[in-house]
């Protein structure tokens, strides 16, 4: 395969480089050991405690060390955005005392490494959607939603982990020309990271959690949607690097993610931010006595929105 003339197939109008990218966004000029944090949160309307929860770790551990907390709107899901919920974030997180230095505004953007909106960085993650793809390192996977399921149905038969990866990678080893005709026959695609069979473990050093020890990435996860859009694994790495982030606080649902992201920052040959895997946030449930996760759909207490209409105190939330 002739990986260059792939790139320039699927990415004809990408001509900045990476070090491009690099030179528009330099290193911060920041006090020696100064920490960059953010918070990076959908625009569905719904701001809920746990973004709050991890909005406060991320401010006092931007601004006790004299460094910087930036707001990020990571738009990438257009199907669940509603308008007017940065406008939401913002007067939510102001209400609360979590003040951002810049980042997103509801008039616009304030910083010097922006857009803060990731779907306003579309040709960012391009740039490097094409090395990957110039270092053979991803490809594109016309693979249907009925064609994804049958193989998780065949894997959950045979107990094996789901996902394209392996063996049920169907479009791993197209040949150019079949990738033409695939397009040109008007076939939706989406662009899929190589992973690689190795049977190694890689180790994370969480901030919260200690070492983390789990097996490398060998999934062909989505890089890019059939969009151009990207997904998070593909855009936090890029934004969080470009963006200088020192530290990403997230709750510990990504763990199981994490694998895929060491996995980008070594390929691109970027330092990992530093990673501070939160608690899910619980209660006791009424009916059963037991601990359970708080529920958008059960729980009004989880929304911001809840405090503030009921008055109750910011000091008694921090």
């Amino acid at each position: 395969m002739d990986y260059k003339a792939l790139a320039d197939y699927l990415f004809p109008d990408v001509k900045d480089t990476p070090e491009d990218i690099d030179r528009r966004f330099p290193e911060r000029q920041l006090p020696a050991g100064a920490n960059v944090t953010r918070i990076g949160p959908s625009p569905t309307g719904f701001v809920h405690l746990g973004n709050l929860y991890n909005a406060i770790i991320g401010e006092r551990i931007a601004h006790q060390s004299q460094g910087v907390f930036y707001l990020r709107i990571e738009d990438t899901d257009n199907k669940r955005e509603v308008e007017g919920a940065v406008e939401t974030v913002i007067n939510a997180m102001d209400y609360f005392g979590v003040h951002f230095d810049e980042g997103a505004t509801a008039q616009g953007d304030n910083g010097s490494y922006g857009p803060y909106r990731q779907r306003q960085r579309k040709d960012i993650y391009h740039v490097f959607a094409k090395l990957l793809t110039e270092r053979g390192l991803a490809y594109p996977c016309f693979m249907t939603a009925e064609e994804i399921e049958a193989v998780r149905e065949q894997q959950t038969a045979n107990k094996e982990n789901p996902g394209v990866y392996g063996k049920y990678a169907k479009c791993r080893d197209l040949t150019l020309d079949e990738i033409k005709a695939n397009i040109e026959a008007g076939k939706e695609w989406v662009l899929r990271f190589r992973g690689q069979e190795t049977g190694e473990t890689i180790a994370v050093e969480d901030a919260i959690r200690g070492k983390l020890e789990m097996p490398r990435n060998n999934m062909d996860f989505v890089l890019l949607k059939s969009d151009g859009i990207p997904t998070y694994h593909f855009a936090h790495v890029i934004d969080d690097h470009f963006m200088r982030s020192t530290h990403v606080i997230r709750g510990e649902e990504w763990i199981s993610s994490l694998p895929m992201h060491v996995e980008l920052f070594n390929t691109l040959g970027w330092k990992q931010p530093v990673y501070c895997h939160t608690a899910t946030l619980m209660k006791i449930d009424e009916e059963t006595g037991g601990k359970r996760k708080l529920s958008k759909r059960k729980d009004p207490e989880l929304a911001l929105s809840y405090y503030q209409q009921e008055g109750i105190s910011r000091d008694a939330i921090w």
